[in-house]
């Protein structure tokens, strides 16, 4: 059965994708971007950016039926690959206990230029 979850941003329905996907134990969580009502959070801040794209992450694999136990890996896309600390204090704060895989990449932009992170997550509940 595949349950599809929305964060209501206003890219999903043109892009054509979700939040996040569950089918049977497996959810994977798209790339998630530090927007709040529609417009950029935290512009300027690496560290807040990238705690809120991970609180946006958790929340939809809570609403999938998961928790952040069940977090296997992360990805960490950062425009400004110097900062990675910065992204990096952030995700221990969630993730220090759990140690998911990760990976911190610099990419050459994202669809807002405000945007200096994007995050991917996948899960497999028990």
């Amino acid at each position: 059965m595949r349950k599809l979850i929305s964060s209501g941003s206003h890219l999903e329905s043109p892009i054509g994708f979700s939040r996040a996907c569950r089918i049977g134990n497996q959810i994977a969580v798209s790339g998630t971007a530090p927007i709040k009502d529609g417009k950029t959070a935290f512009v300027g801040d690496v560290y807040n950016q990238t705690k809120y794209c991970l609180e946006i992450s958790v929340r939809a694999i809570e609403e999938a039926g998961g928790s952040i136990e069940d977090v296997i890996r992360t990805r960490i896309l950062l425009i400004d690959i110097s900062r990675w600390e910065e992204a990096a204090k952030a995700h221990g704060e969630l993730f220090s206990d759990i140690k998911p895989a990760c990976t911190f990449v610099e990419v050459k932009g994202f669809i807002d230029p405000e945007w200096l992170v994007e995050t991917e997550i996948d899960c497999v509940t028990s």
